[in-house]
């Protein structure tokens, strides 16, 4: 089970919102985390640049407070590791075939009330609730 943390995810979703409006502002893009690596993989984006500051900036932050701070989010997982590589190729489809995933469509598109955004993000979730009922209900938890 989780801990029940408010303060830090009302902080830490801020931050989100702050760098998706602050990308929009300064180099009018969709802060869509699947959207800013695909242009970090060969051929190479002519942005690459803010790119490559973004993703270093997203994975830089929680390393630097952890090194600050030493307070680390406890993490463990019941699933073992080649399940998670076959979630994550998965997940990687339907990011291609949905044409974004929920950091563009759930973060910026339901901000910018944007129909098709809101669309992907209800069968974003609606796929989500089926894959976990399939799951743990029919399957009996993999």
């Amino acid at each position: 089970m989780t801990e029940f943390t408010p303060w830090l995810s009302l902080f830490g979703g801020s931050l989100i919102g702050l760098a998706a409006v602050l990308l929009m502002a300064f180099h009018g893009r969709i802060a869509g985390m699947t959207g800013i690596l695909s242009g970090l993989v060969p051929p190479f984006s002519n942005d690459w640049g803010w790119r490559a500051a973004f993703l270093a900036g997203a994975i830089g932050a929680p390393a630097l407070i952890v090194a600050m701070t030493g307070y680390t989010i406890p993490f463990e997982s019941p699933t073992s590791a080649p399940w998670l590589v076959v979630g994550g190729l998965i997940v990687g489809g339907g990011v291609y075939f949905g044409s974004g995933c929920t950091s563009g469509h759930g973060v910026c598109g339901m901000a910018r009330v944007s129909p098709r955004s809101i669309a992907a993000t209800l069968t974003f979730m609606a796929s989500t609730a089926i894959t976990v009922f399939v799951v743990r209900h029919l399957i009996g938890g993999l």
